[in-house]
């Protein structure tokens, strides 16, 4: 949702601080080469140059974060499309959504991807964490063993409990149902439909309808640039280049002994002491391990690239969410449609660079809900975001009038697809095949969850402000029309992971996933000295947007790659419907 677009690339509270970067002088040698800069590289880069005596090389392919969009929580919409900020990768058409191929921005540039997010402070459920536990290898990864961590990272402006932290890296600002009418109905009318209420769906009950809370802090977002590398920076061990694409793996005799990557026009060489640690994310993480001779057999000769390790797993298990905007007319004019104009967005824009404050400090997502499609799902499976402003999430094609909308979407798919190389070429974008809605399960997840979302507008507490239904329209009744509907109009929702999934087997006869890719802490099964630090490395999706989940396993995985036995297991207790066997709601 972009509410001001400001022509200026510099933010003055910024400058200077990353001067250093600039004119440092490589060596050949460091402790620990982390490849990306983003959700996860960046926190690694901190964490490892606490210890004094240890060097770390942190390469980016893009640029500084120093672009106004970025640090503006209202522009989220421009970063991703500016191929300066951003990856402008696309889909495979999709045979499952009348051809359409979707538009996969990545983030380019420091910070990655929690540069250019819509800054959703969201954790999953704890039953995600658990599912996890359950495969062999994993049994680390459960909830009791990740909630430490959240709380580790985090800086809530409502402070610390049991569940929450308060005086982390990453400023947490909880959303003020206040600002806009709306909001308040939104969540009243999950009441009025018979769902529960929930004071913080990152704390004990995950379900319900209520606030939503965004990665941002003083009015500005909080990327793990600002979060975690900012303040590492002034470290003599830390060494952090720009503009450094990482080409391909250097391996000795089965261990990752360094990388060749290109700056400034030259080809570079530089060797890793400890460890190579790969954090460019799930596109570009599996792509370099099979630019490298690690991954499928039969594909990396096809391209006659000479394979270093058989890994059939690397680049499948894709998997994504998914979601629809559901949007009405406003019969008030209450939205923020009232604020498109020049004018206006040059004065929020202005109150935003004095103050900090206003319209230009939000992401606008302050309401949303989890519920469960049916009974017999024991925690949710859909996600909503509410928006005061009927629009679609990249800023493009908004209505012509005062209108209001969910986004709505299963939050476990079913459908799995898979990444590979197109060519040899680095620069090359590799061939993204998701697969969407490839399941009757997802097909019938969404049907539900458009049909439960109109019943939640339908409620009392929407009759002042509910005009038509503007998408996907009052026309679209029966079964057939909504699966058409939902293939014509369902976006992703940037979450694509698990590309690298962890796990024992590298060589599982699951057609899906192809076997796992890393263990249990991140270490590349087959390749010593090669660690793999991203969401490409879960073994399937969580329950909500993803950027806060990888923060918290590039803190635990920290933890592990210095020796640091992690913190007691949380005995926190999590909120289960007391009859989620026998009612939905």
């Amino acid at each position: 949702m972009a509410l001001a677009r400001i022509r200026v690339v510099w933010c003055p509270w910024e400058s200077g601080r990353m001067d250093r970067e600039a004119t440092m002088k490589t060596r050949p040698e460091y402790d620990y080469v982390i490849v990306g800069a983003g959700s996860a590289g960046c926190v690694l880069a901190n964490r490892l140059t606490e210890d004094p005596g240890v060097s770390v090389l942190l390469l980016e392919a893009g640029g500084r974060d120093r672009s106004l969009y970025i640090h503006m929580p209202t522009a989220l919409a421009y970063p991703m499309h500016d191929p300066r900020l951003a990856w402008q990768y696309w889909t495979e058409p999709q045979a499952h959504m009348d051809g359409r191929r979707l538009f996969w921005p990545r983030g380019r540039v420091l910070g990655g991807s929690s540069s250019i997010n819509g800054m959703c402070h969201v954790r999953g459920h704890a039953r995600d964490y658990d599912r996890w536990a359950q495969s062999p290898g994993l049994e680390h990864w459960a909830y009791a063993h990740c909630l430490p961590y959240f709380r580790k990272l985090e800086r809530r402006d409502k402070g610390a409990d049991a569940w929450r932290g308060g005086d982390g890296p990453v400023g947490v600002t909880t959303g003020r149902p206040d600002r806009n009418p709306l909001y308040r109905a939104w969540i009243e009318a999950g009441r009025q439909a018979g769902y529960p209420l929930t004071d913080d769906m990152n704390g004990f009950q995950q379900e319900g309808f209520g606030d939503m809370q965004m990665t941002v802090a003083g009015g500005r977002r909080q990327s793990t640039a600002v979060a975690y590398l900012r303040p590492a920076l002034k470290r003599p061990g830390l060494t952090v280049l720009t503009g450094a694409l990482a080409l391909r793996l250097i391996v000795e005799n089965g261990i990752a002994v360094g990388l060749d990557y290109a700056r400034d026009g030259e080809v570079r060489s530089v060797r890793a002491e400890r460890e190579v640690i790969l954090s460019s994310g799930p596109i570009n993480t599996p792509q370099l391990l099979m630019l490298s001779g690690i991954g499928p057999a039969d594909d990396l000769r096809g391209l006659k690239i000479p394979v270093v390790n058989d890994l059939p797993g690397v680049g499948g298990n894709l998997q994504d969410h998914l979601e629809v905007y559901l949007q009405y007319a406003c019969t008030q004019p209450v939205t923020l449609y009232k604020v498109m104009n020049p004018l206006a967005k040059l004065a929020i824009g202005v109150r935003w660079m004095v103050s900090g404050t206003g319209l230009g400090a939000t992401n606008h997502f302050e309401a949303g809900g989890f519920i469960r499609s049916r009974a017999g799902v024991e925690h949710p499976d859909i996600q909503y975001h509410f928006l005061p402003m009927a629009v679609r999430y990249d800023g493009g094609n908004p209505s012509d009038r005062h209108g209001f909308q969910a986004h709505v979407g299963p939050m476990r798919p079913t459908s799995r697809g898979r990444l590979a190389l197109r060519s040899t070429d680095p620069k090359d974008a590799p061939i993204l095949q998701p697969n969407y809605l490839s399941t009757d399960d997802d097909v019938r997840d969404f049907r539900e969850a458009l049909t439960l979302t109109r019943e939640v507008f339908a409620q009392a507490a929407f009759d002042p402000y509910r005009g038509p239904e503007l998408l996907p329209g009052p026309q679209v009744q029966t079964d057939a029309q909504i699966d058409a509907a939902i293939r014509e109009h369902a976006e992703t929702a940037y979450h694509p992971s698990c590309t690298c999934k962890m796990g024992s087997d590298p060589f599982s006869a699951d057609p899906g996933s192809g076997g796992a890719v890393v263990d249990g802490y991140g270490r590349v099964h087959g390749i010593e000295g090669l660690r793999v630090v991203d969401s490409s490395i879960m073994p399937d999706i969580v329950s909500a947007n993803l950027n806060i989940p990888t923060i918290m396993m590039a803190e635990k995985l920290a933890d592990a790659i210095r020796g640091r036995p992690p913190p007691p297991p949380s005995d926190a207790p999590v909120w289960i419907h007391p009859h989620w066997q026998t009612q939905q709601r």
